[in-house]
């Protein structure tokens, strides 16, 4: 991606800056409704990079323990997996050992750490997963299926626009161009998101159980020689492990990732050091296996069995999309500094000693792992590896929280409870409904299969079925949006690609061997995010169609015997476009109003942080001495919301300077006026107009200063008499004459999801003593 450099002549350089000073003083008389004018608030520039070196290597530490504990502990049982019938040839270990080497190079190192990390805002971190690749391609194309976007969303500092280079311009133009006008791609797109976050959160599941029930099944193999009649007993013991797991993930990731990371640090020593022993000792010729020809003499001389024996080798990368989907809790600069320093390098060291200790014993390849230990550290290493099997499920539960939270924010998962568990650190969550609905998923896997090699088989397919829907997306995004060029994109596609169509095709081979519970898992989880993301378009639409215009509030008011109750009302809406039906309903059942009233509208925009100066949007519902405003408030995937009395204080104050802006706005807009933005301003252009010009201007400037002082007065009058919170609870039912599949889909797909999980006010903690819920029905 290039930048071109533009020199601007003296005369338009001195313009630009006398109207970037004018708009600095008109910030915020911001347009809410299609019929109203734009007057651009202020630029923003990019915040401060994203953390100093002490916070980064904090954050790199905490990641060790968190994200790459799956990945990490993979050596215990991927030759093992790969070998199923024993080794045949030596010179197939070399095969192996080289398909791991390019495995673990292209896929995590390359793909992951220096491509895939990148397409998280524009490269500074905050969130990964599939529905953040998702909302990139949203920010940069109207590919959305919910028509919220403003353009006052693009001054947003932390939605800035990357400028394209000339030579790419043309080709992301018409990608861009034909992907806005074709429906059919908005919902693919939107399908395939939801899709990989259903496997992403299949593997949120899976991860623990294969993690947990391997090592059990494996130290016990080791230390007891009845273990054909203890299989029930391995079950149980991983079932109780699993439990105190996600009984502890309430504590936050900032906690657990303090408490995991020395064990996983010890751990990437420990196989490491005794990997580098192993190929010192026994076979130090194994790093020829660097040479790629190894790959080829395998397939050569093993065929259907060597592309069969892939499913064992995609084992080597399992865990790799959590350094995606957990880039939320940490940031990107983190996670890159700790796979490169630690984790890659430990892992490329135990393969390597493994493959040099199995050159020359053969026979322990069921055994690898812990044949391959100096017997003065075997139960050191016991030890320690049993932790690290266990937090080995800590990568894909934060991944999965992180996900849920973003897949939320776009209205495509079911209201649940966001708990930020750091101050510090804004993406790291927890969800409480999800983590137990996780552990009891994990405890049903473990006891219904027992086994780990049906689960092993279902692990590879959604391990690779996510990474090959990330790779899609990333193609589209370094088309349209980095715009790099095409030979670069065609040489990702043919290597990238073909890693990872190769990995499918081996591991879908199993798929009647356990590889259907991903798909299943899957099944379920899409079943659940389409029906709540169709019936939310629905109903959006529906408030869209029937909003309350301007005009329609002016009847209300002059056809209704209304009155006015002293106080604050803070109504909320989904509708970012206008006033909801609502309202209308309200005032024809209740007809009284407010001395106060905002229609506030929660609205998530596809970045990770809003600035809080940058959050609030208003606008005044004419007519004026009515005091109804409008209100957009904007958040990102990680930014905090709704801490009562904050939020309130926050949205008075907003409102207050609007209300002196929005005047300013006026004034500057007058003709005898309209050079005028500040007093400062008006000094200089004083010593141009004849005294009754000035006097004028003066008379005008008092007037207005009357109106606002009016106009603040009477919100805080307003706020003294209390502060009420008005919901639209509202019933969708399916309008008559609809067909049998629209009226499961609403009548009672989606009415049982709303009965059995949050309602609005849980959702964003308003207190009871203050809340009042207006009920309507939407036929849809």
């Amino acid at each position: 991606m290039s930048c071109e450099v533009v020199n601007i002549p003296p005369d338009e350089e001195k313009e630009d800056q006398e109207n970037n000073f004018k708009s600095e003083k008109l910030a915020r008389m911001d347009s809410l409704a299609t019929e109203a004018g734009n007057v651009h608030g202020h630029t923003h520039y990019a915040s401060r990079d994203a953390k100093d070196w002490y916070v980064m290597l904090r954050l790199a530490f905490q990641s060790i323990g968190i994200v790459y504990g799956d990945i990490g502990t993979s050596p215990l049982y991927v030759y093992a997996s790969t070998f199923n019938d024993g080794v045949k040839d030596g010179d197939d270990i070399l095969g192996v050992l080289s398909l791991i080497f390019y495995t673990l190079t292209f896929i995590p190192l390359f793909k992951y750490v220096l491509i895939v990390l990148k397409a998280t805002d524009n490269g500074d971190g905050n969130f990964g997963g599939t529905f953040a690749l998702y909302s990139l391609i949203c920010r940069y194309a109207k590919v959305g299926l919910i028509p919220s976007q403003q353009a006052e969303d693009r001054e947003v500092s932390s939605f800035r626009l990357e400028l394209p280079s000339s030579r790419s311009l043309q080709r992301a133009s018409k990608l861009k161009s034909k992907m806005e006008k074709n429906n059919f791609v908005k919902f693919s797109l939107l399908f395939a998101t939801m899709l990989g976050t259903s496997m992403v959160i299949g593997d949120g599941v899976l991860t623990p159980c294969i993690s947990v029930l391997t090592f059990i099944r494996c130290g016990w193999h080791q230390s007891s020689h009845r273990f054909n009649d203890t299989r029930y007993t391995i079950v149980w013991i991983s079932v109780v492990i699993l439990v105190c797991l996600f009984m502890v993930q309430r504590f936050g990731t900032d906690k657990v990732g303090y408490s995991f990371a020395p064990i996983i640090c010890v751990w990437f020593a420990l196989i490491g050091g005794i990997g580098a022993y192993n190929f010192i000792k026994f076979d130090p010729t194994v790093i020829k296996a660097i040479n790629p020809m190894y790959i080829i003499d395998y397939f050569i001389s093993n065929k259907k069995q060597a592309w069969i024996s892939l499913g064992g080798i995609v084992l080597t990368i399992t865990g790799t999309e959590a350094l995606f989907a957990d880039v939320g809790h940490f940031t990107v600069r983190s996670i890159q500094l700790s796979m490169c320093i630690v984790t890659y390098p430990a892992l490329l060291l135990a393969y390597i000693g493994q493959a040099s200790f199995l050159r020359k014993h053969h026979q322990d390849v069921g055994d690898l792992f812990f044949k391959s230990i100096p017997h003065d550290l075997y139960w050191l290493m016991f030890v320690v590896a049993v932790a690290a099997s266990i937090i080995a499920s800590q990568a894909m539960i934060s991944g999965t929280f992180s996900i849920i939270q973003q897949s939320l924010s776009l209205g495509c998962f079911p209201r649940v409870k966001i708990v930020h568990t750091s101050a510090k650190y804004e993406g790291q969550v927890y969800i409480p409904e999800v983590n137990y609905l996780l552990m009891l998923a994990c405890v049903g896997v473990t006891i219904g299969f027992k086994t780990t090699t049906k689960i092993g088989n279902a692990y590879g397919i959604a391990v690779v079925f996510v990474m090959t829907l990330t790779s899609s997306f990333v193609v589209l995004i370094m088309i349209m949006i980095w715009k790099i060029h095409i030979i670069l994109v065609i040489l990702y596609v043919v290597v990238i690609g073909s890693i990872e169509l190769l990995y499918l095709s081996s591991v879908l081979y199993k798929f009647d061997q356990g590889g259907y519970l991903p798909l299943a898992f899957a099944l379920i989880l899409m079943t659940i995010m389409y029906i709540w993301n169709d019936v939310y378009r629905r109903k959006y639409y529906y408030e869209l169609n029937n909003k309350v215009s301007t005009e329609m509030v002016k009847e209300l008011v002059a056809s209704t015997n209304f009155s006015r109750i002293p106080g604050l009302a803070i109504f909320y809406s989904e509708l970012v476009h206008g006033i909801p039906p609502i309202f209308k309903h309200y005032m024809e059942n209740v007809p009284a109003l407010h001395s106060a009233l905002v229609f506030v509208s929660i609205k998530s925009l596809p970045i990770s942080k809003v600035p809080v100066e940058e959050r609030f949007l208003f606008r005044r519902i004419k007519p004026k001495d009515l005091c109804v405003f409008r209100c957009i408030v904007r958040y990102g995937y990680t930014d905090m919301r709704f801490e009562e009395e904050p939020f309130e204080r926050l949205l008075v104050e907003r409102l207050k300077e609007f209300i002196k802006e929005e005047m300013m706005v006026i004034t500057a807009l007058t003709p005898s006026n309209r050079d005028i933005v500040s007093m400062e301003l008006q000094e200089e252009f004083i010593s141009s107009e004849n005294e009754s010009e000035d006097a004028k201007r003066i008379e005008e400037g008092s007037r207005h200063q009357e109106d606002v002082d009016k106009d603040i007065e009477a919100v805080e009058r307003a706020v003294g008499s209390g502060v009420v919170h008005l919901i639209g609870e509202t019933e969708v039912i399916a309008v008559k004459g609809s067909r049998l599949g629209k009226k499961v889909l609403i009548n009672i797909g989606y009415n049982i999801l709303k009965r059995n999980l949050r309602q609005t006010d849980k959702v964003i903690d308003i207190p009871h003593k203050r809340l009042l819920k207006v009920g309507m029905i939407y036929e849809l």
